[in-house]
């Protein structure tokens, strides 16, 4: 089966599992994915993850979920750009995710990188997806 947002299936395989209060959840590697995973470790918002390789090829990312009192520490995550309607800002036009407590992750020429580190590196980019 082909998918055809590859970083909206791993958000909702991601919100599903914390509804659920999963521990673990997988998604199917890519490199999207994992740099998109690795600001979501670097902002805290999840412990990590690890890379799963499968015979023939396949490879997967386990995904370690972060709970702060027994609640999710991710309350809401969703896609902002879709492969339909792309979404892109400039640095002076960045938006703020709950008033600058949640964060925006951004497709850049410098690399996929959170909406406070563009900020510092005066570059914009494609919306990927927010965070809070």
């Amino acid at each position: 089966m082909s998918i055809n947002d590859p970083l909206g299936d791993m958000l909702a395989r991601i919100r599903n599992a914390l509804m659920r209060y999963k521990a673990k959840v997988t998604t199917p590697a890519s490199t999207l994915r994992e740099h998109v995973l690795d600001v979501l470790v670097e902002e805290g918002y999840i412990r990590g993850y690890a890379r799963v390789d499968y015979e023939g090829g396949r490879s997967e990312f386990e995904i370690e979920l972060k709970y702060f009192d027994g609640e999710p520490v991710i309350k809401e995550i969703k896609r902002v750009s879709t492969p339909g309607r792309r979404v892109y800002s400039s640095v002076r036009d960045l938006p703020t995710v709950a008033n600058g407590l949640g964060v925006a992750i951004l497709s850049t020429p410098k690399g996929v990188m959170s909406d406070a580190r563009a900020r510092t590196e005066n570059v914009g980019g494609e919306i990927l997806c927010s965070i809070f």
